[in-house]
């Protein structure tokens, strides 16, 4: 365990009968680092957010905590307060009842409860609402408490557990800041299960894959999406377009490569070990993608538009070669202004050799 890791995971399964939930998960969390655990629904983060605290067990493997060992050791005995899905919060409680809650079960005496709790309250910016029911508050403001109180005791890691999916999408990137901000501002661990994207990469240091209970990839935001290791990786974020190539030969600066609709060049430093024949699947995200005429100049895929999707300044336009590979092109609408974009329309699709990422584990 690293000197700076304040968790650690060491080769820890977890199997509920037959079923293993959790394979072989090896790895650490900063002191400080804002984690988040992502995948689609049954592929073991929230196993593994329980696991961290002391809910589950592991089947076996090794978990850390502070460079103690934790396998077995009650969830109140561990100082990893958990905001869940559900808030759960006290409905017969007020707001600062709810906050103080966890400091009268530590057996904190009155005077220091609410002192901590209105401080505590008004980092949240909720101390209006001190003495209101918990019902008559917003999602945002439901929130806020919940933070608050998982807060109070001043924990070294936070545990939550999509603490943001019943929220309107508004109030979404609203709470994604003041969890940033807040994490930043206190330097405690977060921990953090979601099955967003946006919500992962918008706040996380770094991010964790899961697929099936396994994790696929560790990294930074920035590192996942523009270098994913394997295909599952890819298609997970949704904004690659994956092709399967042969090598064909060494060219001056890298590998000409054909795959299916043309043909394109593999730089060197993606693809350093080869020959011809090889099979290689490479993506290319789908902002690097051109759009041009049919008519113009470009070497490129002739392909048709087939839908398109508007979020915000830009476009995401879905289009499909003649055997039927789909690929997207992500562009401003300003830059679709010279093609014709419509669905049924054919363009040519083209990219540049160095947007091209050999997935390695393919």
């Amino acid at each position: 365990m690293t000197s700076n890791a304040i968790v650690k995971f060491d080769n820890v399964v977890k199997k509920f009968g037959d079923f293993v939930a959790v394979e072989k998960a090896d790895f650490e969390i900063g002191r400080g680092e804002f984690l988040a655990i992502m995948g689609s629904s049954g592929c073991g983060k929230t196993t593994t957010l329980r696991m961290l605290a002391g809910l589950e067990d592991p089947t076996s493997g090794d978990i850390y905590l502070d460079g103690e060992r934790v396998n077995g050791r009650a969830t109140w005995d561990r100082d990893t307060p958990m905001v869940w899905q559900s808030l759960a919060l006290f409905p017969f409680l007020t707001v600062q009842e709810n906050v103080e809650f966890s400091l009268k079960m530590r057996g904190v005496g009155k005077a220091e409860r609410t002192e901590r709790a209105l401080k505590w309250l008004d980092k949240m910016q909720i101390t209006e609402f001190a003495d209101r029911n918990v019902a008559q508050l917003s999602g945002g403001q439901k929130q806020r408490v919940a933070l608050a109180r998982a807060l109070v005791t001043e924990p070294k890691i936070l545990l939550l557990d999509e603490p943001l999916s019943a929220l309107d999408a508004h109030l979404k990137v609203r709470m994604q800041a003041v969890l940033s901000n807040l994490q930043k501002d206190l330097g405690i661990t977060f921990v953090y299960v979601t099955h967003s994207m946006s919500e992962a990469f918008s706040m996380a240091d770094r991010v964790v894959i899961m697929s099936r209970g396994r994790i696929e990839q560790i990294g930074t935001p920035r590192e996942i999406y523009r270098e994913p290791h394997n295909r599952f990786v890819a298609e997970f974020l949704g904004s690659a377009n994956i092709f399967d190539a042969t090598i064909e030969g060494k060219v001056t600066d890298g590998w000409k490569v054909t795959h299916e609709g043309g043909n394109t060049v593999i730089p060197t430093a993606e693809l350093q070990n080869g020959k011809p024949g090889d099979k290689v699947t490479f993506i290319v995200s789908a902002e690097n993608m051109q759009l041009s005429a049919p008519d113009s100049d470009q070497i490129g895929i002739e392909a048709t538009v087939v839908g398109d999707e508007f979020v915000g300044g830009t476009a995401m336009i879905f289009l499909e070669t003649e055997t039927g590979q789909e690929i997207k092109v992500q562009k401003s609408h300003d830059e679709l202004s010279d093609v014709n974009a419509k669905a049924g329309s054919k363009l040519i699709v083209s990219w540049s050799a160095e947007n091209c990422h050999v997935l390695p584990g393919e």
